[in-house]
């Protein structure tokens, strides 16, 4: 195990351990964080692709600890920039593994590794998302994923997880290039997930679109 200059250790084959410490960590972002409200579909900056994340200071750190206080606060798995209206390339996440493992981090500039024939078994569990409250929607993803970016502190990174994370490192890097779960459906299933979110009511607070 190696330990990068600042942020996680790394296994021996160089992918963040994620594991460790995961209440400690998530409750000190938390609770320097302020809890924002979410954008949901429609909102355009939910609809392109964000910018890269070149800056990584004192404002990111801030919005770091702003998500996961949001993402806390709206009882979410994972959370991109944009869903707090911010067009960055980064999202956070606290989620278990099919296995019940907790796994709490930060990705800048994500991208997705494209897996070789072996590794794309598709399951087409349900999804949801916090930008489209209370629907739900069979959504196939690859029950393995990697994510390269960097750390909120720009050391490079590698992500990898199974079953549940996987599909959130799939859902949240997917945002931040301007796609929503939704993008993914068929027409039908679409117009149903939407007819799902406007029958609701959110459970947390959330931008009105115009």
């Amino acid at each position: 195990m190696a330990q990068q200059t600042t942020g996680l250790p790394v296994d021996d084959e160089g992918y963040v351990i994620d594991t460790a410490d995961t209440e400690e960590r998530e409750s000190a972002y938390r609770e320097r964080g302020e809890a924002l409200p979410i954008t949901v579909v429609g909102n355009p900056v939910l609809h392109k692709e964000c910018a890269d994340v070149t800056e990584f200071g004192p404002e990111l750190a801030k919005l770091v600890d702003d998500m996961f206080a949001s993402q806390r606060a709206a009882e979410g798995v994972g959370l991109a920039a944009n869903q707090v209206g911010v067009g960055l390339k980064v999202f956070v996440y606290d989620c278990q593994d099919d296995q019940g493992v907790r796994h709490v981090g930060v990705v800048c500039n994500p991208k997705l590794r494209d897996l070789p024939a072996e590794l794309r078994t598709l399951d087409d569990s349900n999804e949801g998302c916090l930008s489209v409250p209370g629907a739900y929607a069979a959504t196939p993803r690859t029950e393995y994923a990697e994510v390269t970016g960097q750390d909120e502190h720009g050391n490079a990174i590698k992500v990898r997880g199974t079953g549940y994370f996987a599909r959130c490192l799939q859902h949240e890097t997917d945002h931040l290039y301007g796609y929503l779960y939704l993008d993914r459906l068929s027409k039908r299933d679409r117009k149903d997930a939407l007819k799902q979110m406007a029958e609701g009511t959110p459970r947390y607070a959330t931008v009105p679109n115009d």
